[in-house]
C-alpha cells in the first residue's frame, strides 16, 4: 500500500518563499487543525497538485496559487512542493514540482519550471534523479502509488469547493463514477484481452512450430553425437587391430630378413667358390709358365731368397728414391733460382720507384722547414731549433703558427669592436650636442613666434576696446531702466487677468460633455447598424455550426478507424486530440531513432561477421600454405638425405646423421693432424743424420753403415707416411664435404621443425579462436536482425498513423478556431434580442444629441478665440520686455569688455618684454652649441677614417699570415700522407729482401752442381743391381704362385663344406617366397584397416563440424527453454 510520509512547501499561497515548511504525516492518522487562513486547505491542494498535477479551483491558472510577488516586494517569486511517499512496492520516492510567478508590465505570468522524481539505487545507495515533462509526471505518480488519478482527484485529495460533486447533475456524476471505477477501461480491457488471447494463441502456435524445429535439431544433434561415439569406438577397435597387424608384419619381416641374409650368404659362398676356382686355374697356369721361364732353380730357402730380395729391393729402392729425390731437388733448385731472379728484377723496379718518392718527400720537408723559418722570421713568432726539423717539431711549430693566427683573428675582432665603440661614443656625443642645439633653436623659434602672437593679440585687444567704447557711447542706460520697469508692471497685470478667467478648465469641461455625446451617438449608430446586419449574422452562424459539425464527424470517423492502432502504438493509451499529434510524433521519433541505432548496429555486426569470415579464410589458406611448405621441405630433405648417405632414411634421423657426420669429420681431421705432426717431426731426421752423422733422437754417433741404414729407414717411412697422408687428406676432405652439405640442410631442417611445432599449431589455434568468434558474432547478428525486424514493424505501424494523426490535428485546430467565432456570433444575437427599439426612436434621439454637441462645439471655439487674443497680447508685451532686458545685458557686457581689454593689454605688454629677454638669452647660448656640434662631427669623421685605415692594414697582415699558414698546412698534409703510407719502411724492407734474394740465388747455383754429380753416380749403380734382382724375383714369384695355388685349393674345400652345412638354395627361396606372400596379405589387411580408420575419422570430423554449426549451439538448453515457455503460455492461455 502506498503512503505519504513528508511534504515540503515553499512559496505557495500564504507560505513564505524564503522559508521551507515541512509537514510530516504520521501513521495511522494525521489531523490538521488551525484557524481560518492558516493554510489547511493549501496542504490538501499541494498534495493533490503533487500527485495529479491539477491546480485547485479558482486559482486563476496558478496566479493566485503562488505567493503574490507584490506582497513579497519583488517582480518574481518561486514556489516548490516536495512530497516523499512510498510506492505500492514499498520503495521511497520523492516528487519535486517547482513553479514561478512573474510580474510583467500589465499582467502576471505563471510557469511550471521543473518536475523531478528522486529515487535511491538499491545497489549503490546513491540518489537517482529523473526529469519529466508535466504530462509524464502526472501519469507516473498515480502509477507508482497504485491509485488512479480520478480517485486521487475526487476522493482522497478532493478540494472542499468540489466536495459536493455527488449532488451534481446526472451526466457529471456518471462521468465522475466512470473515471473512478474505470468503467470504460473494463470494456476496453475485455477487447484487449480478446485480442491478446488471439495473439497468444497465434504465438503459442508459433512456439510449437519453433519447438518442433528445435526438437528436430535436437534429434539430429543426438544422432550426430551417437554417430561420433560409434565411429570413435570402431576407430579404437581398428587401432588395436592395426597394432596387432603391425606386430605380425614385424615378425614376418624378421623372418624374411633372416632368409634373405642366409640366401645372400649362400650366394656369397658360391661366388667365392667360383671366384677361387677361377683364380686357382689361372694361378696354376701361371705357375707352369713361371717354372718354364726360370733360368735356374735356386736351392736356397724362401727366407734366404726373401732376405736377398729385400736387400736388393732396399738397395734399388734407396737408389731410385735417391735418384728421384735428386731429380726433384734439381727441379726445385731450378724453379727456385728462376723465381729468385724474377723477384730480384721486380724488387729492383719497386726500389727505384720508392727511392724517387723518398727524394720527393725530402724536398717537401726542406720546403716545409724553409716555410716555417720564413713565417717565424717574418711574424716574429719566437726562436727556432736547428734545421732540418723532425716531424714532431714541425707539427708543434705548425700548431704554434695556427694558434698565433687564431690570436691575430681575435685581436682583429677586438680591434673592430673597440673601433665601433669609439665611433659610437663620439657619434652619441654628436647626437647629444645636435639635440641640444636643435632644442635651443626650437626654443628661440618658439619665442619669436610667441612674440609675434603677443603683438597680434595686443592689436586685436586695442581694436576691440575702441569698438566697445564706440558702442557704449551710443547707448542711454537710464532710459533703458525706466522702460524695463513699465514693461514688468504690464506683464504682471495681463497674467493675473488670464489666470482669473481659467479658460483651460472651462474648455476641458465642454470637451468632456462633447465626448460623452459622441459615445452616445456612436452607440446609436452601432445599434442602428446591428438592426440592419442581424439577418446576415444568423446566416453566418448557421454556416459556422455546420462546418464545426462536419469537422467533428470527420475527426470522430478517423479516430474510430485508427483508435486501436493508436492504442497499440501508445501502449494502451488514447491521448486527447490536443496531445495526439505530439505524442504520435514523439513515438515515431523514438521508434525511428531506435530503428536507426539498431540498423547501424546490425550493419556493424554484419561487417564484423564478414571480417571474421575473411580472417578465417585467410587463416585456412595460411595453414594450407604452411602445410605445403612443410611437405615440400620434408620431401626435399628426404631426397637430399638419401642422396648424401646412399641409404634409405627419413627426416627424423637427420639430427643423428648430422652428428655422425660431424664426429666423422672431427675424427678424420684429428687423424690427419696427428699424421701430419708425425711427418713434420720425422722429416728433419735425415738431414740431421747426414749433416752431423749422429742419431737425431739420442745424439749417438753413427758409423757410415748405420747412417745409411737409418737414412734408408727414414726414407721408407717418409714414403709410406706421404701415401698415408694423401689417403687421410682425401678421407678428411670427403668427411668435411659431407658435413658441409648436411650443415647446409640444417637451416632447412630447423625451418621445417619450427613450422611443424610452432607455426602450424599457432595458426590452427588462431583459426579455432576465429571460428568461436564467428559463432558468437553470428548469433549476435541473428539476434539483432530479429530485434530490428520487430522495431521496424513498430516504426512502420507508427509511420502509418502519422498522416491520420496529422489530419486529426488539423481538424481539431479548425474546430478550435471555429468555437470562438460561433460563441461571438451567438453572444451578438443573444444580446441583440433584449430591449430592442424602433428605427424612428433611434433617429429622433440621434438628432437631439447632434444639435446639443454642435452648440457645445461653438462655445468651445469662442472660448479658444478669447484665450488666444489674451495670450497673444501677453506674449507681445513679454517679447518687448525680453528685448529690452537683452539690450541692457548687452550694454553691461560691453562695459565689462572695455575693462577686460585694458587689463589684457597691460598683461600682454609685460609678457612681450619677458619674451624679448628670453630670446636674447637663447641666441647667446646657441653660438657655442653650434661650434661644439661641428667640432664633434669633424672628430667623428677623422677618427672613422683613421680606424678604418688601421683595421685594413691589420686585416691585410692577417690575410698574408693566413695564406702562409695554408701553404704550410698543404706541405704538412702531403708529408703526413707520405708517412702514413709507410713507404720508408717498405723501401728498407725491399732493399733487405733484394740483398737476401741475391745471396739465395748464389747458393742455389752451387747446390745445383753438387746434386748433378750425385745423380749421375746413383744412376750407374742402379743399372748394375737390376739383373741380380730380376733372377731372385722370378724364383720367389714361382714359389709364391705355387703356395697360393695350394692355399686356394684348401679354401675351396672349406667353402664347399660350409655350403653343405647351410642347405640347398631352392628350399631357402621357397621359404622366402612363402614369407613374402604372408607379408603381402598382412599389408593389404593393414591398408584396409587404415582406410576404414581414415573414413571413420573423417566422419567424426564431419559430424563434429556439423555440431559446431550455429543451429546446434546450446540446442538442449534452447529446446528446454522454448518447451518451458510454450508450456507456460499454454497454461496461461
Amino acid at each position: 500500500m502506498s503512503t505519504v510520509d513528508k511534504m515540503l512547501v515553499k512559496g505557495i499561497r500564504s507560505f513564505s518563499p524564503e522559508n521551507k515548511h515541512v509537514i510530516t504525516f504520521f501513521k495511522p492518522l494525521t489531523l490538521i487543525v488551525g484557524p481560518n487562513g492558516a493554510g489547511k486547505t493549501t496542504i490538501i491542494e499541494c498534495l493533490k497538485l503533487s500527485c495529479t498535477g491539477e491546480l485547485p479551483p479558482n486559482s486563476r491558472s496558478g496566479h493566485s496559487f503562488i505567493h503574490d510577488p507584490k506582497v513579497a516586494g519583488e517582480t518574481e517569486t518561486k514556489g516548490q512542493i516536495k512530497l516523499r511517499f512510498k510506492t505500492a512496492a514499498g520503495k521511497d520516492v520523492v516528487c519535486i514540482r517547482s513553479f514561478q510567478l512573474t510580474q510583467k508590465a500589465s499582467k502576471m505570468e505563471f510557469k511550471a519550471i521543473e518536475s523531478v522524481l528522486q529515487t535511491i539505487n538499491p545497489h549503490t545507495g546513491e540518489k537517482v534523479c529523473l526529469s519529466y515533462r508535466c504530462a509524464d509526471m502526472d501519469r507516473e505518480i498515480p502509477a507508482l502509488m497504485g491509485v488512479s488519478k480520478a480517485i486521487l482527484e475526487n476522493v482522497i485529495f478532493v478540494h472542499q469547493d468540489e466536495s459536493n460533486w455527488p449532488l451534481q447533475d446526472p451526466s457529471t456524476l456518471k462521468k465522475k463514477f466512470d473515471d473512478i471505477f474505470s468503467a470504460t477501461r473494463y470494456t476496453k480491457a475485455l477487447e484487449a484481452i480478446k485480442k491478446l488471447h488471439k495473439e497468444q494463441a497465434q504465438e503459442i502456435k508459433t512456439y510449437k512450430l519453433k519447438l518442433e524445429n528445435l526438437q528436430t535439431l535436437k534429434d539430429a544433434a543426438y544422432k550426430l553425437r551417437e554417430n561420433i561415439a560409434q565411429d570413435q569406438e570402431k576407430s579404437e577397435f581398428l587401432k588395436a587391430q592395426i597394432k596387432e597387424l603391425e606386430g605380425n608384419i614385424e615378425g614376418i619381416e624378421n623372418k624374411i630378413l633372416h632368409a634373405e641374409t642366409t640366401l645372400k650368404e649362400l650366394r656369397k659362398l658360391q661366388d667365392q667358390i667360383s671366384m677361387r676356382t677361377t683364380a686357382r686355374s689361372t694361378l696354376y697356369k701361371l705357375q707352369q709358365t713361371q717354372y718354364a721361364a726360370l733360368a735356374e732353380e735356386n736351392e736356397d730357402t724362401d727366407e734366404e731368397l726373401k732376405e736377398w730380395q729385400m736387400k736388393f729391393e732396399e738397395r734399388i729402392a734407396l737408389l731410385e728414391t735417391k735418384i728421384s729425390k735428386l731429380e726433384r731437388e734439381m727441379n726445385d733448385e731450378e724453379t727456385k733460382s728462376s723465381l729468385l731472379l724474377q723477384t730480384i728484377n721486380d724488387t729492383t723496379r719497386e726500389i727505384g720507384k720508392l727511392q724517387a718518392e723518398a727524394d720527393a718527400h725530402m724536398s717537401l720537408r726542406r720546403e716545409r722547414d724553409s716555410t716555417i723559418l720564413r713565417i717565424f722570421t717574418k711574424y716574429n713568432l719566437g726562436s727556432l731549433p736547428d734545421a732540418p726539423f723532425s716531424n714532431d717539431v714541425a707539427l708543434n711549430l705548425t700548431n704554434h703558427t695556427k694558434t698565433r693566427l687564431l690570436d691575430v683573428e681575435k685581436e682583429l675582432q677586438d680591434k673592430k669592436k673597440s673601433n665601433e665603440m669609439e665611433l659610437k661614443f663620439l657619434w652619441e656625443r654628436y647626437v647629444t650636442a645636435n639635440a641640444r642645439c636643435s632644442e635651443v633653436e626650437s626654443q628661440k623659434q618658439a619665442k619669436s613666434e610667441t612674440k609675434l602672437g603677443i603683438s597680434k593679440r595686443m592689436k586685436e585687444k586695442a581694436n576691440e576696446r575702441d569698438l566697445a567704447d564706440h558702442e557704449l557711447s551710443n547707448l542711454n542706460l537710464s532710459h533703458i531702466d525706466e522702460r524695463e520697469r513699465s514693461f514688468q508692471i504690464e506683464v504682471e497685470r495681463k497674467t493675473l487677468l488670464l489666470g482669473e478667467k481659467d479658460y483651460e478648465a472651462t474648455i476641458s469641461q465642454k470637451r468632456t460633455e462633447m465626448f460623452s455625446l459622441d459615445q452616445k451617438i456612436k452607440a446609436l449608430y452601432r445599434e442602428k447598424d446591428i438592426l440592419a446586419s442581424d439577418s446576415e449574422d444568423r446566416v453566418k452562424l448557421d454556416m459556422k455550426k455546420e462546418e464545426f459539425e462536419s469537422c467533428k464527424r470527420k475527426q470522430k470517423k478517423i479516430m474510430e478507424e485508427y483508435k486501436e492502432k493508436i492504442r497499440g502504438v501508445l501502449k494502451g493509451r488514447v491521448p486527447s486530440d490536443k496531445d495526439l499529434k505530439k505524442e504520435a510524433t514523439h513515438a515515431f521519433g523514438s521508434s525511428k531513432k531506435e530503428y536507426d541505432d539498431l540498423n547501424s548496429k546490425t550493419l556493424e555486426a554484419e561487417k564484423e561477421v564478414k571480417l571474421v569470415q575473411m580472417k578465417i579464410q585467410d587463416a585456412k589458406s595460411h595453414i594450407l600454405k604452411l602445410q605445403k611448405d612443410v611437405d615440400a621441405k620434408r620431401r626435399f630433405l628426404d631426397s637430399k638425405l638419401q642422396a648424401l648417405i646412399q641409404a634409405p632414411a627419413d627426416i627424423g634421423s637427420f639430427t643423428k646423421v648430422l652428428l655422425e657426420a660431424m664426429e666423422k669429420k672431427d675424427v678424420q681431421k684429428s687423424k690427419y693432424n696427428i699424421a701430419d705432426g708425425m711427418r713434420q717431426m720425422f722429416d728433419p731426421f735425415e738431414r740431421v743424420a747426414r749433416a752431423h752423422h749422429i742419431c737425431p733422437c739420442c745424439e749417438r754417433p753413427f758409423s757410415p753403415e748405420e747412417e745409411d741404414e737409418f737414412v734408408k729407414k727414414q726414407r721408407v717411412k717418409s714414403a709410406s707416411s706421404a701415401e698415408h697422408m694423401k689417403l687421410l687428406a682425401v678421407e678428411s676432405s670427403n668427411a668435411d664435404t659431407h658435413f658441409q652439405q648436411l650443415d647446409k640442410l640444417r637451416m632447412i631442417y630447423e625451418e621445417y621443425v619450427k613450422l611443424g611445432k610452432e607455426a602450424i599449431p599457432l595458426a590452427e589455434k588462431n583459426l579455432k579462436e576465429l571460428t568461436e568468434d564467428l559463432s558468437q558474432k553470428s548469433q549476435a547478428f541473428d539476434d539483432l536482425v530479429g530485434v530490428l525486424a520487430h522495431v521496424k514493424t513498430e516504426k512502420d505501424a507508427v509511420e502509418v498513423l502519422l498522416q491520420p494523426v496529422e489530419t486529426i490535428d488539423r481538424l481539431w485546430q479548425e474546430m478550435e478556431n471555429l468555437k470562438p467565432q460561433i460563441e461571438d456570433l451567438e453572444y451578438k444575437l443573444d444580446s441583440r434580442g433584449q430591449g430592442v427599439r424602433s428605427m424612428e426612436e433611434i433617429q429622433l434621439q440621434l438628432n437631439s444629441l447632434q444639435s446639443k454637441r454642435e452648440s457645445l462645439s461653438t462655445d468651445v471655439e469662442n472660448l479658444r478665440e478669447e484665450q488666444k487674443f489674451l495670450n497673444a497680447d501677453l506674449s507681445s508685451i513679454q517679447m518687448r520686455w525680453h528685448a529690452l532686458r537683452e539690450e541692457k545685458l548687452k550694454a553691461s557686457s560691453i562695459l565689462h569688455k572695455v575693462k577686460k581689454a585694458d587689463e589684457d593689454l597691460v598683461l600682454l605688454a609685460e609678457e612681450n618684454a619677458q619674451v624679448d629677454l628670453d630670446e636674447k638669452h637663447l641666441a647667446e647660448a646657441l653660438v657655442p652649441l653650434i661650434k661644439e656640434k661641428e667640432k664633434l662631427l669633424q672628430d667623428h669623421a677623422d677618427l672613422k677614417l683613421k680606424l678604418e685605415r688601421e683595421y685594413d692594414e691589420q686585416a691585410e697582415s692577417k690575410r698574408s699570415f693566413q695564406q702562409d699558414i695554408e701553404m704550410l698546412m698543404t706541405l704538412s698534409r702531403r708529408i703526413k700522407e707520405y708517412l702514413d703510407s709507410k713507404k720508408v719502411e717498405k723501401l728498407k724492407d725491399l732493399q733487405e729482401k733484394h740483398t737476401l734474394f741475391e745471396s739465395q740465388l748464389q747458393k742455389c747455383e752451387t747446390k745445383k752442381q753438387e746434386i748433378s754429380a750425385d745423380l749421375n753416380k746413383s744412376k750407374e749403380l742402379l743399372r748394375n743391381q737390376d739383373q741380380l734382382k730380376r733372377n731372385i724375383d722370378d724364383n720367389l714369384n714361382y714359389r709364391k704362385t705355387k703356395a697360393e695355388v695350394d692355399e686356394l685349393t684348401f679354401e675351396i674345400e672349406s667353402l664347399e663344406e660350409k655350403v653343405l652345412n647351410i642347405g640347398s638354395m631352392s628350399s631357402l627361396e621357397a621359404d622366402l617366397k612363402r614369407h613374402l606372400q604372408e607379408k603381402e596379405r598382412l599389408l593389404s589387411e593393414l591398408n584396409r584397416c587404415h582406410g576404414t580408420l581414415s573414413v571413420y575419422q573423417s566422419n567424426i570430423s564431419k559430424y563434429k563440424l556439423d555440431l559446431k554449426q550455429a543451429q546446434y549451439n546450446d540446442i538442449d538448453r534452447r529446446q528446454q527453454k522454448w518447451q518451458t515457455r510454450t508450456l507456460i503460455d499454454t497454461t496461461v492461455h
